[in-house]
């Protein structure tokens, strides 16, 4: 993705709430992961959580960085990260990595904010951005994500409320970025397969993520990722300040990188 294209991006995302990346994903790294989701539900036995947000008939695979190096491509996605850092900053976190594959008889989730949970008054910054990969093409009928543009200037739906909503159809390879403010759900399945998509989320790197990587990862595995990945997941600091152990950087302390950290109090001082 060239700059034009991101700055555009990130455009719609504020005046909006969300943006289609149309043919982000290259077709083997679609097929790749679409056959080892499949292939992680059938060795642990994964199951939809039956619950109305979660779903009846939706199975949902959590913490994915933890399940193969495949996964690893997906945070620092050239085609996706660019949008997101303008969203954010350069600084932002994951904030979960998950699928959610909605199988036919789903019926629509609530309409929600994903960062609704979080006591700020709104509108507000964006310090969450989130996006879903279509690993199969997303219809109205198959339970395309339903957005409902210009909420994320709103405040709070009520949860379970009645709403009119739109769905984002998109091709299988594109990809679904919104402010985390904006009202959406996933859709109910009418059709006869199933809908595949990985649920990218970030945060701003002053916000607590939704998966825990520092402790959901093994070290040993977090020292084999790109420094991106890495800092990505939480092993660097937020404004050399937010998050340090005794002045050095997680990945100082835990992962042996050798940079000195110098603090947002040592570069005031020139």
């Amino acid at each position: 993705m060239n700059k034009q294209e991101a700055e555009n991006h990130i455009a719609a995302v504020a005046d909006r709430g969300y943006t289609i990346v149309e043919n982000a994903i290259a077709p083997d790294l679609i097929d790749a992961l679409n056959a080892e989701l499949l292939h992680l539900e059938r060795k642990h036995n994964i199951v939809p959580a039956k619950n109305g947000f979660e779903g009846h008939h939706t199975v949902r695979i959590y913490n994915l960085l933890a399940h193969g190096e495949l996964f690893q491509r997906i945070p620092v996605h050239e085609n996706v990260l660019p949008v997101i850092e303008g969203v954010l900053d350069r600084e932002c976190l994951i904030s979960s990595l998950s699928s959610i594959s909605i199988d036919p008889g789903e019926i629509a989730q609530p309409i929600h904010a994903d960062d609704q949970v979080m006591p700020v008054a709104k509108p507000h910054v964006p310090f969450v951005c989130n996006s879903m990969w279509a690993l199969t093409d997303f219809t109205e009928e198959n339970g395309a994500t339903r957005i409902i543009p210009g909420t994320h200037t709103a405040d709070n739906p009520v949860y379970g409320g009645d709403y009119e909503s739109i769905p984002a159809e998109m091709s299988k390879g594109s990809v679904l970025i919104w402010h985390g403010s904006l009202w959406h759900g996933g859709g109910a399945n009418k059709s006869g397969a199933r809908r595949v998509g990985i649920a990218m989320n970030y945060c701003a790197g002053y916000i607590r993520q939704q998966e825990n990587q520092q402790l959901g990862l093994p070290l040993d595995l977090v020292k084999t990722f790109e420094p991106r990945l890495q800092e990505l997941c939480g092993f660097g600091t937020y404004r050399a300040l937010i998050g340090h152990i005794d002045k050095k950087t997680p990945s100082q302390r835990l992962l042996g990188e050798t940079r000195d950290l110098k603090s947002i109090w040592d570069l005031a001082e020139g």
